[in-house]
């Protein structure tokens, strides 16, 4: 009788439900603790709001102020050796394999929680219970699957459920979401988007998104991505239990000749992070062929200079690519005035919105400088990528 729960259900019946009760986790993981606690990108009804700490109680044991705190400090140290998980750092295995480790370890850093913990569940039942008794949940969580299905599907479907957020948030996101994917966005940081439909992590998947706008309650931003924690939250706002508060800007180009003006400017610092992608766009083609050149040629700085490591230097900032990487293109650089200038311009437009201290008029000016240097440079790919600058609006 050890299958003498309350629902008797064949293996596969107990898998789905395993299944099923790990998508509500991941649907609190990432509706109440990342848009909604850590990014304020969206607010909840209390009812709504509650029911997530208390799943969350029952099948992670995650406390909401740590979690939060380890999060916001990943974004603010991301790729650091501050990081609490960056990959880039401590290698893909360590974080991918070991990343619950991780967190628990940054989870004890108490210095870490006041500043990034801020605005967290401050009330009477985290105070006694959710956090001084996290792993009574899971003790309870274990009962009640005894209870439903039985003493060794029960057991087994529980197993599920604590290593879910550990695997998949801990390890995948944490790790494979810095590592391999594409990016739509030049973020400062190594974020990629894992594959462009996000259902089994609840829309987690495009994290190159969720670096470029964190702000945003929504995480799909192309046309071909689905972010299945999106629909969930509309689902919610319609039953009015939820209002989204800020989403990602959409890009709109507005047909212009001449120079760029302060609408183009404005457009330009808003989807910063979009320009720079569409630079190393426009410019991979160009860039291929003069690595190209450089293997054929007589310059041996070439020799190492593959498709690949083009690609990632164009859309990767130096200090994200690996030590050998660095070294190969500093000699090519050395060697080729067309990925010098592309270097250098690069580098240029991204200190555009570095410049804090630096008024409207005169960003404008040096935008209006960089497209005319630009037009001037003789390489085709930079004067028509110079020309869609001046489109933004």
């Amino acid at each position: 009788m050890l299958n003498s729960g309350l629902f008797d259900l064949p293996w596969w019946g107990v898998a789905l439900a395993a299944l099923a009760l790990t998508h509500v986790t991941i649907a609190a993981v990432t509706i109440f603790l990342h848009r909604h606690q850590a990014h304020r990108a969206l607010t909840l009804k209390a009812p709504v709001s509650h029911f997530f700490r208390f799943w969350l109680w029952l099948t992670t044991g995650m406390v909401t102020r740590e979690w939060v705190a380890v999060h916001r400090k990943h974004h603010a140290k991301c790729e650091t050796a501050e990081d609490p998980h960056s990959p880039q750092v401590l290698g893909i295995h360590r974080v991918l394999w070991g990343g619950i480790l991780l967190y628990q370890r940054a989870c004890r850093d108490r210095d870490a929680l006041e500043p990034y913990g801020r605005g967290t569940p401050d009330d009477w039942i985290e105070h006694r219970l959710y956090t001084p008794h996290n792993s009574l949940g899971l003790l309870l969580m274990a009962l009640i699957d005894i209870a439903l299905f039985g003493i060794l599907p029960g057991i087994a479907v529980f197993a599920v459920q604590i290593v879910w957020i550990p695997l998949w948030a801990a390890g995948v996101i944490n790790g494979i979401g810095h590592f391999w994917g594409y990016r739509n966005f030049a973020s400062r940081d190594a974020s990629v988007n894992i594959v462009p439909w996000g259902i089994l992590i609840g829309g987690e998947e495009l994290h190159n998104n969720h670096h470029a706008y964190a702000g945003s309650a929504k995480l799909a931003l192309k046309w071909y991505e689905f972010d299945i924690g999106w629909v969930y939250i509309r689902l919610l706002q319609c039953a009015g239990l939820a209002r989204v508060r800020k989403i990602a800007p959409q890009l709109k180009m507005k047909r212009r000749h001449g120079r760029p003006d302060a609408e183009a400017l404005q457009s330009i610092l808003t989807h910063r992070y979009e320009v720079m992608a569409s630079y190393a766009k426009a410019l991979k083609h160009t860039c291929l062929q003069e690595a190209g050149r450089l293997r054929q040629g007589a310059l041996s700085a070439g020799e190492h200079v593959t498709p690949q490591g083009v690609k990632r230097w164009l859309r990767l900032k130096g200090e994200h690519l690996r030590d050998k990487e660095r070294a190969t293109f500093q000699q090519a650089l050395a060697r080729s005035a067309v990925l010098r200038t592309v270097h250098a311009m690069r580098e240029e437009l991204s200190a555009l919105w570095t410049r804090s201290t630096t008024s409207k008029e005169q960003l404008l000016g040096q935008l209006e400088d960089w497209c005319r240097r630009a037009d001037d440079s003789g390489i085709e790919a930079l004067r028509q990528f110079s020309r869609r600058l001046r489109c933004y609006a």
